[in-house]
């Protein structure tokens, strides 16, 4: 797991062909808006978070976020332990986030 800045973490997940991003965060605050693109599967879901991680392509980039950092943080964490190689945690999370947002 890596801890990325938000000027690293875009600039990454812009070149990164092989990339999924990854919303952590409950659905309530899903609803205020989302980074485009991303999948969401919430953290507190417990295993049915763990359940849908499993489901998810252990070849991909892996580039996560929830409100300020520490839920993606463990999801990265939690990743790894799962066999993910590359999980990439968006320090600051969405709350910092200057980048385009979406509603879903």
């Amino acid at each position: 797991m890596a801890d990325l800045s938000q000027e690293d973490w875009t600039k990454q997940l812009h070149a990164d062909t092989n990339s999924v991003v990854l919303d952590v965060r409950t659905i309530a605050e899903v609803e205020e808006g989302v980074i485009p693109n991303a999948i969401h599967i919430d953290i507190y879901g417990g295993q049915e978070f763990i359940n849908s991680i499993e489901q998810l392509d252990k070849s991909k980039n892996y580039f996560v976020y929830c409100k300020a950092g520490g839920r993606s943080g463990q999801a990265c964490a939690i990743m790894n332990q799962l066999g993910f190689e590359n999980a990439f945690n968006l320090k600051g999370g969405i709350t910092e986030w200057e980048g385009e947002i979406s509603s879903i």
